[in-house]
């Protein structure tokens, strides 16, 4: 078999589509290049979809725990607290028999036990969590005079928020917020040890290395290509973020603007 045809066969294998049956021996450092590729567009969406829904609860995060009102500030403390101080490992398993309980009685739930709805729900909730205590840090680093001049121009409440505090807060956290997007990418990868199933055995990129590497016995080839994936992840990321934070900072000054630095996170 062709290389080109290993990867019509199996490119988008873990969507579904293509060749159901796994190769058996003789595998090829194409069919691992392509099922581990397959296998990323999983990570890819977990990662994607719970940045982006995680961006805006995380905004609401650190707004409601910089709030005077105890109403609004303890819950947000308490579900920041709550999910920064548990694994991210403990609440996957957590939440699979969580709904799994829920679906018993209401089979509404029947969706929340795969990996696509659960894994993706607990991942939102994660980078929320350390994502609102990043804004929250940046909400209290935000110069005074930056709301003195927003009043003395007669902006008050949504209309500060909007065009003064919220654009300030991300300049100020953004650097941070992308080291946080790089973690919650190679966070995706222990969706695989969770509880949530692979459906049909369409598994994420380490469901795939992990295959080649128990039926071949030798795990120094498949985890080197998993690896190279995600460092051409983390460069895309750091590449994309890289020109939200030249936008961010295009009214400073060169010698004021803030630069990326890539850092990387050996423990959270």
């Amino acid at each position: 078999m062709s290389c080109l045809q290993t990867i019509q066969d199996y490119a988008l294998r873990s969507l579904g589509f293509g060749e159901r049956l796994l190769p058996r021996s003789d595998f090829t450092l194409c069919e691992q290049f392509t099922l581990i590729g397959s296998g990323m567009i999983w990570n890819v969406y977990f990662g994607v979809l719970a940045l982006a829904t995680g961006f805006l609860l995380a905004t609401a995060l650190a707004v409601g725990k910089a709030s005077p009102n105890k109403w609004l500030r303890k819950p947000a403390e308490w579900f920041i607290f709550l999910f920064r101080g548990s694994p991210l490992f403990i609440q996957f398993f957590f939440a699979y028999f969580l709904f799994l309980s829920l679906k018993k009685s209401y089979p509404m739930f029947d969706a929340f036990t795969s990996a696509w709805l659960g894994a993706l729900i607990v991942l939102f909730l994660n980078t929320a969590a350390y994502s609102g205590e990043i804004f929250y840090g940046a909400l209290r680093s935000i110069p005074k005079g930056d709301i003195e001049a927003a009043d003395a121009y007669g902006l008050s409440g949504w209309a500060r928020f909007r065009r003064i505090v919220w654009p300030t807060m991300l300049r100020l956290a953004w650097p941070a917020y992308t080291n946080e997007a790089i973690f919650l990418f190679h966070a995706t990868t222990l969706v695989f040890f969770s509880a949530f199933p692979a459906w049909q055995q369409r598994g994420d990129a380490l469901y795939y290395a992990s295959y080649f590497a128990d039926k071949t016995f030798n795990p120094f080839i498949p985890y080197p290509i998993l690896a190279f994936y995600f460092i051409l992840l983390t460069l895309v990321v750091v590449g994309g973020f890289g020109l939200v934070n030249k936008r961010l900072n295009r009214h400073l000054p060169a010698e004021r603007k803030a630069k990326m630095r890539f850092r990387v996170n050996l423990a959270r």
